[in-house]
């Protein structure tokens, strides 16, 4: 589906509509960034209308600003609950939260005042819709965002808001390409699965594993990049296999982790408290996997590092469980494809079917296929 929307901001009218909120549309606006703000009054029990959950699905990020009585509106609270289901589940949104005048921890924890409004809620709601929004304002306080309290004025953070929503529309731009891979949707919506870039526990180790050549790393970038927004640090290794064995091979390895981490004080040691994301593409080898581990066995809670390998053996050797499999392409789906692409229409002769055989190895390189005895291409 295509965005219609660049922003969605989500936010309690009472109490930020007619300052922080109109400083910061405006703002968005003036960068021609396309920004969907519900200008309503809406009352507590009033069902989310069918424009505002169209608004949500076409829009790549739900900046979601957390004032003081944001919990005590059930309207807030079922409008985050439909985002947070969205970028769970379709991993087409990404989610940006704002702690505006609020603790993140006592979000997190739904302590002090976020606890009263709670017990309010439960007094008077059914149990299992609190539960979803007790989860949907947990799951939100866990990813990293920005707090008015960190901040001397509001215009700052106004401008540390825009400049980086402007940053991360130009990375979507960038890898838009990213969405002609065969099957994208269904790939993330599987890896988004195994990443759970909501937890905040331990660290997550997923090997992604295909024979193709270019596919695969495509595939690393794009989960790279639409994904890295959600961790305080993130480093993108690209052809580990390159890096040889020798007397310096895991000292060489750890120095460009180091080098290549992006995020604020990236250091090795401010990495321990640190959600890390680390994608190591084109591994071969369980030197380059043990050289690795000295840096992210060190990682936050909540970290997850990626290794993509033409090797499945070695995912199984070094004890990774979390595997993705690419799918099989048939040859008969590939050919449609390219039916599709070059002539927008299903008749062929028979002389370019045969030229379709030819084309194996250009396949292998530009989609990550791999030929096999029974008639499958790995994408």
């Amino acid at each position: 589906m295509s965005s219609k929307y660049d922003v969605f901001l989500s936010f309690r009218g009472l109490d930020t509509r007619r300052t922080f909120i109109s400083f910061l549309y405006k703002e968005l606006v003036r960068r021609n960034i396309r920004t969907f703000k519900d200008d309503k009054d809406l009352e507590n029990g009033q069902m989310i209308s069918r424009e505002l959950k169209r608004a949500i699905e076409e829009s790549r990020f739900a900046v979601i600003v957390v004032s003081e009585n944001y919990a005590a509106s059930s309207w807030c609270l079922d409008e985050l609950v439909k985002i947070m289901d969205f970028q769970k589940n379709k991993g087409s949104i990404t989610v940006m939260p704002i702690f505006y005048g609020v603790d993140p921890c006592h979000l997190r924890r739904q302590i002090g005042e976020v606890a009263e409004q709670f017990q309010k809620h439960e007094s008077r709601e059914d149990h299992e819709k609190v539960l979803s929004w007790r989860q949907a304002l947990t799951n939100l306080a866990n990813i990293s965002g920005d707090c008015s309290l960190n901040w001397e004025d509001d215009s700052k953070l106004v401008d540390v808001i825009a400049d980086k929503v402007s940053k991360e529309l130009m990375i979507v731009r960038r890898i838009s390409n990213g969405r002609n891979l065969v099957g994208i949707d269904k790939h993330m919506k599987e890896l988004n699965r195994l990443m759970d870039l909501n937890s905040n526990k331990g660290l997550r180790v997923v090997g992604i594993w295909a024979r193709g050549g270019n596919g695969r790393s495509a595939l690393a970038k794009y989960v790279y990049q639409t994904s890295c927004q959600h961790f305080d640090s993130h480093c993108f290794l690209g052809n580990v296999k390159r890096i040889s064995q020798g007397n310096y091979f895991e000292s060489y390895l750890q120095k460009e982790f180091l080098e290549n981490i992006q995020g604020e004080n990236s250091s090795k040691q401010s990495l321990k408290n640190q959600k890390v994301l680390l994608v190591a593409d084109d591994v071969d080898k369980l030197e380059q996997l043990d050289a690795l581990s000295e840096d992210f066995n060190g990682f936050g809670p909540g970290s997850v590092v990626i290794i993509t390998t033409n090797d499945k053996q070695l995912l199984i050797s070094y004890g990774i469980k979390l595997v993705y499999e690419v799918e099989l392409l048939t040859f008969q789906k590939f050919c449609g494809i390219i039916r599709t692409l070059a002539f927008k229409k299903r008749d062929i002769s028979a002389a370019f079917e045969r030229a379709l055989y030819k084309a194996t190895n250009f396949a292998t390189e530009c989609f990550g296929c791999q030929s096999s005895t029974s008639g499958y291409w790995k994408v």
